[in-house]
This record gives structure tokens, C-alpha cells and sequence, in this order.
């Protein structure tokens, strides 16, 4: 029963992230339902957004943020998660994993997934992998951390849980806190982060989403790379404009 009330709860509040059931939708990455074809799918914003995410950061243009360590807290923890193969990612849903703090508001972690390569790119450099951490608030409002992952050493961490990435889309696989990884070690442990306001990188593209980027990366091996690979080649939707946006660096 847990597992079907996390997934009531996220789904009118985060819709254009992959969904549980991928055949009700009617975009992709590929083709003719592909990226640049998204606003013809009802997803109006997809094609006529001022605010679209991802974005390639200029780190030349970034400005200081005046503000205190203590803007953003992350207090994730160990909790119970449910893999789900949605057809367009790997999606964790999260029961319990914590919470983030900025500026006073305070999200609730609700779900984690991954893009190959990343969407997010520094001075127009892509990693092999993004994750996306997606937390709401009690309002409904977004704020979504973006970890970039490069090729290096074997994630620990991550390792349990990479062996148990639901291969078929549509299974789903329920891990309990003995097997589910200690989510607050998968972030970097230190690492200048990134502000601007975005959307959601999948259709409907909302916008007034709250963007945090670690500057850091964390590593993956070559063979887990390669393992979320084979299950979804390429998942990203490409770099959108800035416009007139501020990004903002602590």
C-alpha cells in the first residue's frame, strides 16, 4: 500500500517527469516525438517556455550569491525505495529520504532518476550521467538538484542498487532500507552548487522549477555506465536558451 500512495502523490504534481505508465504519453527522445517536437503534444511550454531547462551554464557569467551556507541544507537519509522502468528512465520513488532546505522553504524528496549523457552542461562541457534529485514543498512548488556523474571509480554507494535496475519497462522493484543505499552519501561531499529558476526537462516543461547544480560530480565505473546504457541509451533532453535568466553560484 505504500508503494501506491507515493505514486498518487507524485503523480499531479510532477506529471512531466517519466511516468509509471510511459504508454499514456505520447513524447520521447527520439524521432519524430522527439525533444523538438514536444510542444506538439499539448506541452505548449516545451516550445514557447522563456524559462526551459536544461540550460549550458557560462561559468563566466555566473554571480556570487551574497546569501549563507545555511540557504541550503540537504538532510537526506536511508529509506525505502521502489525502482521503477518507466520506458524513459530509471526512476527511484522515495518514501521517507528527507528533506532540503533553501531559503527558508523546505522540500520534501519525493523521487530520484538519471539522464545519459547529462543534460546540464558547464561551459558546454556534457558528463556521461545526470541525476536528478526531485523534492516538493507543501505548496507544490519544485526544487530539483542536479549531480553530475563522470567515469571513475566503482560507486560503492551505489552499487546494490545498480545491480537491481529493473531491466523491463513497466517492472517495478521494491527495495527496503537494508538494500536501498544511504541517500545522503551519493551527493558530493563538498561541492560550490548552482541557483537559477528552470522547468522540468520533460513535457509538459512547467516552469518555476528551482534549480540547484552541484559543481562537483561524483564517479561511476565505466561498467555501471554502461549497464544504465544498454537500458537507455540516450535519455537527455538537449541545452535550452538562458534568455535573460541569472545563474547564481554560493
Amino acid at each position: 500500500m505504500k508503494v501506491y500512495r507515493c505514486f498518487y502523490l507524485l503523480a499531479p504534481i510532477y506529471l512531466s517527469l517519466p511516468s509509471v505508465h510511459p504508454a499514456e504519453t505520447h513524447w520521447s527522445y527520439r524521432g519524430n516525438h522527439g525533444p523538438t517536437h514536444w510542444g506538439e503534444f499539448g506541452s505548449n511550454l516545451c516550445a514557447e517556455g522563456t524559462q526551459q531547462s536544461p540550460i549550458n551554464v557560462e561559468m563566466k557569467q555566473v554571480r556570487p550569491l551574497k546569501g549563507h551556507d545555511s540557504d541550503l541544507k540537504i538532510s537526506y537519509r536511508v529509506a525505502p525505495l521502489d525502482l521503477v522502468n518507466n520506458g524513459h528512465t530509471i526512476q527511484a520513488n522515495v518514501m521517507g529520504g528527507g528533506t532540503v532546505s533553501f531559503k527558508g522553504n523546505e522540500y520534501r524528496l519525493m523521487q530520484f532518476h538519471f539522464h545519459t549523457p547529462s543534460e546540464h552542461q558547464i561551459n558546454h562541457r556534457s558528463y556521461p550521467m545526470e541525476m536528478h534529485w526531485v523534492n516538493q514543498d507543501q505548496e507544490g512548488h519544485l526544487l530539483v538538484l542536479g549531480v553530475m556523474l563522470k567515469e571513475g571509480e566503482k560507486n560503492q554507494a551505489l552499487s546494490q542498487f545498480w545491480r537491481q535496475l529493473p531491466v523491463h519497462q513497466g517492472t517495478e522493484i521494491a527495495l527496503d532500507p537494508a538494500a536501498a543505499p544511504d541517500l545522503g552519501t551519493l551527493l558530493p561531499a563538498a561541492s560550490h552548487h548552482l541557483f537559477y529558476k528552470g522547468s522540468l526537462t520533460t513535457p509538459p516543461c512547467t516552469e518555476d522549477v528551482q534549480w540547484v547544480l552541484f559543481e562537483q560530480p561524483i564517479e561511476l565505473s565505466k561498467a555501471q555506465i554502461h549497464k544504465f546504457r544498454q537500458l537507455f541509451p540516450e535519455n537527455h533532453r538537449p541545452p535550452q536558451r538562458v534568455n535573460e535568466r541569472e545563474v547564481d553560484e554560493d
